[in-house]
């Protein structure tokens, strides 16, 4: 019952219980008049409500919109810190790594990636004392700066393995160069 329906209550109570003269202190509204503050009344209570659940659901996706960056900053951070410690496999590492931390709740990230490191050895790869630096593969070869560089090397191979064709290929250099 909204507070409208209990004044008309009141209203129609005391006109029944009361004389002509106490009646004329009371103010009346004609019946059409209060007809219209009624629906009035009624379409903004329903406004009120229809507001009120759309603040609700605003309320639960900020909920959820803040969960989901917390989520996705922990997922960052994490990645950075397996690159860092020198994840091969950066993807596997960091869905482990997110396991574990999501079993844990609240884990020290940089405990777990040690975890990780010592029961998986083979998600790191063995750091170097100059730092990381990608292993060469066997089509990339060696720039060669100088045709000196090349002379040299050619040099060095055929002193170290002493063999015929390496002699052939520095003396063949060596006509070219000099």
């Amino acid at each position: 019952m909204s507070l409208i329906d209990a004044e008309e209550e009141v209203l129609s109570e005391t006109e029944a219980g009361h004389t002509n003269s106490e009646s004329n202190n009371l103010k009346l509204v004609p019946v059409g008049e209060s007809i219209r503050y009624r629906k009035r009344a009624q379409s903004a209570e329903k406004k009120v409500e229809a507001l009120a659940e759309q603040l609700a659901q605003a309320e639960s996706q900020a909920c959820e919109m803040a969960e989901q960056l917390q989520s996705l900053q922990v997922e960052q951070k994490l990645m950075r810190k397996l690159a860092a410690a020198g994840a091969v496999d950066l993807e596997t590492a960091a869905l482990i790594a997110k396991a574990r931390v999501e079993g844990e709740g609240k884990a020290d990230l940089d405990g777990v990636i040690e975890q990780l490191r010592k029961e998986k050895q083979y998600l790191f790869a063995e750091q170097a004392s100059g730092g990381m630096r990608a292993k060469r593969t066997a089509g990339a070869k060696d720039r060669v700066q100088s045709s000196q560089m090349v002379l040299e090397k050619a040099a060095k191979e055929a002193a170290v393995t002493g063999s015929r064709t390496d002699l052939q290929k520095y003396l063949k250099l060596r006509r070219n160069f000099v």
